[in-house]
Formats: C-alpha cells, sequence, structure tokens
C-alpha cells in the first residue's frame, strides 16, 4: 500500500462498522405544500422505525417555519421552501431549507427531544442533515432545477410541476 492508498489514523473505523450495523430505511411521507410567511412550502415527514409524525409535531414544525420564514428575505430568499419534519431515532428535528439568490440555499435546522415539539431549538452551528434528511433534499435539488430552473412553460405551470413533484416511501 501507497501512502495514498493507506487510511488515515484519523478514520475511526470502530464507529463506521457501528453506523453500518445500525443503518435502515426510514419512511418518507410528503404532507403536501402550503404557506408560510409568504414562502410556498413543500412539507415531508420523515420517520425512524417506531416513530410517527404527529399532527402536533406538524403543527410545530408550520410554526417555526414561519418564525424562520419571516426574515427569510433579508437571506435572499426566493419564496420557496422545503420543510422535513423527522421523528428520528435519537430526537426530533425540523430543517427548514430554502432557496435563496445564485442557486444556493439557506438551512435551519431545530432538534429537540423525541415526542416533546414544544421543546424544538435551533440546532448547533455546523450542524447538517443526516443521510435520510439527505435523501429527501437530493430529490428536492433534482425537482427545484428540473422544474423550475430548467423547466417549460410559464412560472405557475413549473411551480406546479415542482409542488407536484414528492418523494415517498423508504429511503436509505
Amino acid at each position: 500500500m501507497t501512502d495514498h492508498d493507506e487510511i488515515p489514523a484519523g478514520v475511526d473505523r470502530d464507529a463506521l462498522t457501528a453506523l453500518a450495523g445500525g443503518y435502515h430505511a426510514r419512511t418518507v411521507r410528503p404532507l403536501g405544500a402550503g404557506q408560510a410567511a409568504g414562502h410556498l412550502v413543500k412539507s415531508y415527514a420523515i420517520e425512524a422505525p417506531g416513530r410517527t409524525v404527529t399532527d402536533e409535531d406538524v403543527r410545530a414544525a408550520l410554526g417555526i417555519t414561519a418564525d424562520h420564514l419571516a426574515t427569510a428575505r433579508l437571506r435572499g430568499s426566493l419564496g420557496l421552501t422545503v420543510l422535513l419534519i423527522h421523528a428520528g431515532g435519537d430526537g426530533d428535528y425540523v430543517l427548514v431549507h430554502t432557496w435563496i439568490e445564485g442557486y444556493m440555499a439557506d438551512l435551519a435546522v431545530f432538534t429537540g427531544p423525541a415526542g416533546d415539539p414544544a421543546q424544538l431549538r435551533p440546532g448547533r452551528a455546523g450542524l447538517a442533515p443526516c443521510v435520510w434528511e439527505a435523501a429527501v433534499l437530493a430529490h428536492e435539488r433534482d425537482a427545484f432545477t428540473r422544474h423550475l430552473l430548467a423547466g417549460d412553460g410559464v412560472l405557475d405551470q413549473r411551480l406546479a410541476a415542482w409542488r407536484g413533484d414528492v418523494l415517498a416511501g423508504e429511503v436509505r
């Protein structure tokens, strides 16, 4: 093995092996599109085995989303947001992903204990989507570029196509 092929000492083999051993599919359910703080919001539930996103979770997440989006224009918002409500294995998460100017996105992550939506708070600096959340956001990136950036027709038709292009089922 050359220096180029050696696995650096910082690679945590035990942690990676443990993650691989516990890896599983999670269910994704589209929750429809609505409006919050002048934005079109497309929402999803992501559910770990044995967990369910409840109506109370959705209401709390929509409130957090509206509060966050109230200042989104200051961050260059284009008015389109994807909301992920994740009943995770180790707690609950709300991700507010907003398309902004310059082909970029603004992401806010909120975390809290499982089943207690009133305790959701902004996540720590640098926190990024987990593998299951990233799968939904990858779908949404493709839907955004396919329908809105590269799509045909008038904008209202492209927005309708984007709203209707959802991910459902199991993601890994």
